[in-house]
């Protein structure tokens, strides 16, 4: 139950040698979902590092690189810090290109007309809705190259819509009775209420607890006991899968950092009503592997939606259904 399954809607090329993708189109333009998150971005077959270092010269030894306005931009080989306002620089525009390219490159395209299906925090959605869609509409035809091949495209419209409900829209008649969702990214965490499949519009909030701020905890943890300063890669390969792979102590103290993390972040949806004996727990995101691994649930009432590119999906998915709706309502 909750879990992201694919409903073919339209075309379904296939990938090189992948099993079959979803295309969603509408009049001839191609709906591209991009879930730009803190840690990572993500579109409907793609996750890589939200991570772009610019340069005035092409880099020497990566090709995985975005050449946008004679400026050269490293893709995945950073961290980049948190901002909550996420036009305050370029480097969201850039990876936007790189998502793009990303998808086209696995049809096998190099033009095309594109609408960005993209999403917001739950509680920033609505101030930040047009000023976002602004800032990735900042170019009607965009040239550009992406791992030195050459991209024209022509962004003609861009949906941007609350994130966590679209990663289960295409499942909602599954959602019967009282669930939670929470969707634990690298920056935020979003909680909303779903009552008989339908959204509860005073019952979503957005909290500032990703993922990040374990790492921070794992970080401090190990260094405070052992006096070591644990390399990022160790600690990013444990949130994403669960396990170590290191000796003791470390090993125990990335553990038990975690799980007291985990145990706060259940601490906090309790503020917010979580009760596991009335209710389905839906958690879905970065964080969900952590949960999952160190957590203290009720496994009979609690559901992972483990698939990292499910939000990218139900972007589609949604912008889809919402353009049809348009065009039903226009004959």
């Amino acid at each position: 139950m909750g879990r992201t399954k694919q409903t073919e809607i339209t075309t379904a090329p296939k990938g090189k040698g992948e099993e079959r993708m979803r295309d969603y189109t509408m009049n001839g333009t191609l709906i591209i979902g991009c879930d730009h998150g803190y840690g990572n971005i993500k579109t409907a077959n793609f996750c890589f590092r939200a991570s772009a270092e610019a340069s005035e010269t092409a880099p020497i030894f990566s090709k995985d690189y975005v050449k946008f306005e004679d400026k050269y931009y490293v893709i995945s080989e950073g961290h980049k810090s948190f901002l909550a306002d996420k036009i305050a620089d370029d480097d969201y525009y850039i990876l936007t290109l790189a998502a793009i390219a990303k998808e086209l490159e696995l049809r096998e395209l190099h033009e095309a007309k594109i609408h960005l299906a993209v999403g917001l925090p739950l509680k920033w959605v609505k101030a930040q809705r047009e000023s976002f869609k602004s800032y990735l509409l900042r170019n009607r035809y965009v040239n550009f190259e992406y791992r030195e091949k050459k991209y024209l495209v022509e962004i003609v419209d861009c949906t941007v819509m609350p994130q966590c409900y679209s990663a289960v829209a295409e499942t909602l008649k599954e959602f019967t009775g009282i669930n939670m969702l929470v969707d634990i990214g690298n920056g935020t965490m979003n909680i909303m209420y779903l009552n008989d499949r339908r959204a509860m519009e005073n019952k979503s909030w957005t909290e500032k607890f990703g993922v990040n701020q374990c790492a921070i905890r794992i970080h401090n943890k190990v260094l405070d006991e052992t006096g070591t300063n644990l390399m990022d890669d160790v600690i990013e390969r444990f949130l994403r899968t669960g396990v170590t792979k290191v000796d003791e102590p470390y090993n125990s103290l990335i553990i038990n950092a975690a799980a007291e993390y985990v145990a706060e972040i259940f601490a906090k949806l309790k503020d917010y009503e979580y009760n596991d004996k009335l209710m389905n727990l839906h958690i879905m995101g970065g964080g969900h592997k952590l949960v999952e691994t160190v957590g203290e649930y009720n496994p009979d009432k609690t559901f992972f939606i483990t698939d990292i590119c499910a939000t990218a999906k139900g972007y589609e998915y949604y912008c889809y259904m919402g353009l049809r709706r348009q065009n039903q309502n226009r004959n």
